[in-house]
């Protein structure tokens, strides 16, 4: 890639963090009038329609898709089912902020399994930064946090789990944006998210029992936001980046994405901050640093 591409791939990696750190205000938000499960079906049938909007317009082809890509497509569309439901899941028992910082870990998630998995960089670069974040993530989810719900550690939990799924949707995307543009893996692995989860909206119903009088204005401006920034926007800006930088060296620009989230809970939900989520975030973004320097070290000498 020549500098100006790389420059923009790097561009859309810290735009896309930024706007994810907002997206975890709004999931919070959106969660006062939805349920878990209907705000993520509502939030990708909306991005939905604006991928394939925007694909129809430039594309409008699926010419060359072999049978092997749509396995690989399908099998992306769980990662993002996975980040998108099971993090709206978890924040229904802990605070944004909290959320926001165990998110933080998702860079050295991403490189640890992608050192494993594709082995683009060696384990041994990725390994102690990985411990050294993870000490972080089980010392905000285990002890000194203020919670919502009556199962922080279960809230922690889920979310941690939408971090890996999110890890294995960015390790996986890169192969295949070799072959296909990143707006038609955005919005296949969409839509296979979508049809997934709309039969677990009877599962979980909030709207459907109370009634859509009961959803409010700052409940639809958080749908919204997430609709067109946490989804369209900042997924579509991630793909990118990982296919201009890579997934491992991509992933260390996400430790902004803790931080607007812990800034933006404190500033608009007037969540507190205490001690022990600035220690969990240190920590965090200490193994993210640890990494990045790694790498960049063995980049040069290599």
């Amino acid at each position: 890639m020549s500098n100006s591409s790389v420059g923009l791939a790097y561009g859309a990696i810290v735009s896309a963090a930024v706007l994810w750190g907002g997206s975890i205000v709004a999931q919070k938000l959106a969660l006062s009038g939805f349920s878990a499960v209907e705000a993520s079906v509502l939030r990708d049938i909306g991005g939905l329609v604006i991928l394939l909007a925007t694909w129809w317009w430039q594309e409008r082809s699926l010419a060359g898709l072999t049978t092997a890509d749509v396995r690989i497509l399908l099998g992306l569309g769980l990662g993002v089912l996975g980040n998108h439901l099971l993090i709206l899941m978890g924040l229904n028992y802990v605070s944004g902020a909290v959320a926001g910082v165990i998110i933080g870990s998702a860079p050295v998630v991403t490189a640890l399994l992608s050192a494993v998995l594709i082995q683009d960089v060696p384990l041994r670069l990725v390994l102690g930064g990985s411990l050294v974040s993870c000490m972080g993530v089980a010392l905000v989810s285990v002890s000194g946090f203020r919670a919502a719900g009556e199962r922080p550690l279960l809230g922690s939990v889920l979310v941690f789990l939408g971090v890996i799924s999110w890890a294995l949707y960015s390790i996986g995307s890169r192969a295949i944006m070799d072959r296909v543009s990143a707006l038609t893996v955005n919005w296949t692995t969409l839509s296979v998210a979508t049809a997934l989860q709309i039969p677990l909206l009877w599962t979980d119903r909030k709207v459907t029992q109370a009634g859509w009088t009961s959803v409010g204005v700052h409940d639809w401006v958080a749908l919204g936001y997430l609709i067109v920034f946490a989804t369209a926007v900042a997924q579509q800006a991630w793909l990118y980046g990982v296919k201009g930088i890579g997934p491992s060296r991509a992933s260390v620009l996400g430790n902004l994405t803790p931080v607007a989230a812990v800034a933006l809970s404190a500033l608009i939900l007037g969540e507190s901050v205490g001690m022990i989520e600035v220690v969990g975030i240190t920590l965090i973004l200490t193994g993210v640093w640890m990494v990045h320097r790694r790498m960049e070290s063995h980049t040069v000498e290599s």
